[in-house]
């Protein structure tokens, strides 16, 4: 895992994992693992809910939950999910949608090259299949 060496005050401060509440198992596995190519780490949970612990690639990971009995449905409103959206770093965002749009992915946010802050990014958007918006967050 990656350890971050920039903040002053918490040392090793950095991104450990990203939770996911998969509202559709078998669409999220297809997305995270097969589309993506995050590796699993670790299986755990108890037999009324499973969670898998995947590699994003950098040490970072994502933490899918299985959805329960009171999981939202697919496609429904959720007030509750607290996920606004997370970034994947990547060294080619444009190449990253299009990756995952010819996967059947809806795109949100097409590329675009930004100036943030003095940070020159090109970012896209997309939508998983538990409907988390998802970057991709390139840096030059």
């Amino acid at each position: 895992m990656p350890i971050g060496e920039k903040n002053s005050l918490i040392a090793g401060c950095g991104t450990h994992h990203i939770a996911v509440q998969a509202r559709d198992w078998d669409a999220s596995l297809k997305l995270y693992r097969d589309v993506l190519g995050m590796e699993l780490v670790a299986e755990f949970g108890g037999p009324d809910r499973k969670i898998i612990l995947l590699d994003m690639g950098d040490g970072s990971h994502m933490e899918l939950f299985a959805p329960t009995e009171t999981s939202p449905a697919p496609n429904s409103e959720s007030p509750n999910d607290p996920l606004m959206h997370f970034a994947l770093a990547n060294l080619d965002t444009r190449a990253a949608i299009e990756h995952v749009r010819q996967a059947g992915y809806e795109i949100t946010v097409e590329p675009k090259d930004l100036n943030l802050g003095g940070l020159s990014v090109t970012i896209a958007f997309f939508l998983g299949p538990s409907g988390e918006s998802i970057e991709f967050f390139q840096t030059h």
